[in-house]
């Protein structure tokens, strides 16, 4: 059955339908295509990528597939995950910032790395770290009623809100030292070298490209940052026999259940990489395109803010009582998927739905087209988030936020606690209206990027 079908509920109004790319021409050149590659990703995607199951075509000489059907997608990321590779350029983008950590890592070194780190990340984990989420969001609200009278930048503010919630529950202090140098970090990162360049598609892994020139330098620089944010938690100490207080603790006493390997300090510091780049960043990314749709929306907004206001009244906010705040989360993460695209190599023959696949063969699974196919959801670029209530979960290889299978995101259910609570906070607290009318863009750059940041209107209730 699909979404389609599944979901039911009457709409008394129409829908909000965001604004969103223009699709690629049917008649697109190999090099128009790849010169709007770098741009964006989702810039290359016609209509036939949103209405067909699947679309076969041919890239630097190798077959490519876009897949758009849950069957396909199961076979390519758990029936027989392990023939299908990161892409040589997918690791020249991401190796430089993740080093060789969980979502880089391949093999052995992945299913050592994957035991060691899911007890810091199981439900239990997570619980003891929310007064961190919470703490850090009320002080970002603190900050943002002082600055109400004027435009306020609600990307930055979840920039600075994600990070310090970052730094908080991994080292259990806050960023305010190294808050802006890490920003500039990201930002340095992604305005120039997370986008591939022509010759980072063409070239074997083993021959660097001049990008790979300047990001070899990155890398050094940002390892360095890194480590010293290490060693300033290691000053701070931990008693002997005291249970861990945030995710360096955690991680730190982490062992593989299998051999009892811990991990070296480098390998800590590429998941600490991992973990501060990949959850602050996405989910500084989903929380700003909430309150972008929200401010679009005003009715659905009030909903939103009428469910808190009912859940404060008992106490302090319940996250499982938050059920329409989550369904904004999750219609967020529908239309603005953190991770646009899944992009995958055939290390050996295969075959996907009655297709041979053959080494070197690339595969595209794209939560972007995915989320949005016309065989898949009812009105599916409309921002519906009822979608998400009618008690009957979309296919799980239909909506894929943090991925599926043996590679899902480990830090999914920490981001979606982070998330829906600071949503929760931040609209109980503020009305939030743009500034001007002009359509934000978005654009695939690692994440699901806004091309630009508008201002806000923010008024206390």
């Amino acid at each position: 059955m699909s979404i389609a079908e599944v979901y039911d509920t009457t709409v008394t109004r129409p829908p909000l339908v965001p604004p969103t790319p223009p699709r690629a021409p049917d008649d697109m050149t190999a090099f128009g295509r790849m010169r709007a590659m770098r741009n964006s990703p989702i810039e290359t995607w016609g209509r036939r990528a949103y209405e067909e199951d699947i679309i076969q075509g041919r890239f630097l000489g190798h077959s490519s597939f876009i897949l758009n059907t849950p069957d396909a997608i199961r076979h390519v990321l758990v029936d027989n995950y392990e023939n299908y590779t990161r892409t040589a350029a997918g690791i020249r983008v991401l190796r430089p910032m993740l080093g060789e950590g969980l979502l880089i890592a391949e093999g052995r070194a992945w299913k050592h790395q994957r035991r060691t780190l899911a007890p810091a990340f199981t439900p239990r984990a997570v619980t003891t770290l929310v007064p961190y989420m919470i703490a850090a969001t009320d002080e970002t609200i603190a900050k943002l009623k002082s600055a109400s009278s004027g435009p306020v930048d609600l990307r930055e503010a979840m920039q600075r809100m994600t990070l310090e919630i970052a730094g908080r529950t991994m080292f259990s202090f806050g960023m305010e030292r190294h808050g802006a140098a890490l920003r500039d970090f990201v930002m340095e990162y992604g305005g120039t070298l997370a986008r591939p360049s022509i010759l980072d598609l063409v070239l074997p892994l083993g021959w660097p490209t001049p990008h790979d020139f300047r990001r070899a330098r990155f890398r050094k620089r940002w390892t360095a940052f890194v480590g010293q944010l290490m060693a300033e938690r290691r000053a701070a100490g931990k008693n002997d026999g005291a249970p861990a207080r945030d995710l360096f603790d955690l991680m730190g006493d982490a062992r593989d259940p299998e051999t009892g390997e811990a991990f070296t300090d480098a390998q800590l510091g590429d998941q600490i990489a991992t973990m501060i780049l990949a959850g602050h960043e996405t989910t500084a990314t989903a929380l700003f395109w909430a309150l972008y749709l929200l401010a679009l929306d005003p009715a659905t907004q009030e909903q939103l803010a009428a469910e808190v206001k009912s859940v404060a009244a008992a106490g302090a906010l319940d996250i499982e009582k938050l059920k329409f705040t989550r369904a904004v989360m999750d219609e967020t993460m529908r239309l603005y998927p953190p991770a646009f695209l899944i992009a995958r190599a055939a290390a050996g023959s295969d075959t996907i739905a009655g297709r041979p696949v053959r080494k070197h063969d690339v595969i595209l699974i794209a939560p972007w087209l995915l989320h949005r196919h016309e065989k898949l959801w009812r009105e599916p670029n409309a921002f519906v988030p009822a979608r998400f209530m009618t008690g009957t979960p979309p296919d799980r290889f239909a909506y894929l936020p943090f991925g599926v299978g043996a590679r899902v995101c480990i830090g999914a259910h920490f981001a979606l606690v982070e998330a829906t609570l600071a949503l929760a906070k931040l609209i109980g607290a503020f009305r939030v209206a743009l500034v001007d009318k002009d359509p934000v863009i978005p654009i695939g750059v690692v994440t699901t990027q806004p091309n630009r940041s508008p201002m806000f209107a923010i008024t206390p209730r």
